[in-house]
């Protein structure tokens, strides 16, 4: 399984919380971001758009349903980057 850095971490809490229109401390690695920030599936595209774009990789529209928290986004942009 592929590994990914605090700082990549950082980078994409920053992004996913900007588009989630979040404070840091309201977002947990494991709070959902349908369920309990009300985010639409308008939002998780942005969120894919600008990871793609942040980290210069390519993330399969197949991997974005599993994009419904901070651990699972580590873990795909993790794979994508591995790629």
């Amino acid at each position: 399984m592929a590994t990914i850095t605090d700082e990549r971490r950082t980078a994409i809490k920053e992004i996913v919380c900007d588009i989630l229109e979040l404070e840091d401390a309201e977002i947990t690695d494991t709070s959902l971001f349908i369920e309990d920030h009300g985010a639409d599936s308008l939002r998780a595209i942005e969120i894919l758009a600008a990871l793609e774009k942040e980290f210069k990789i390519t993330i399969d529209q197949s991997d974005l349903s599993e994009m419904v928290n901070l651990e699972k986004v580590y873990q795909v942009v993790a794979e994508a980057a591995a790629r």
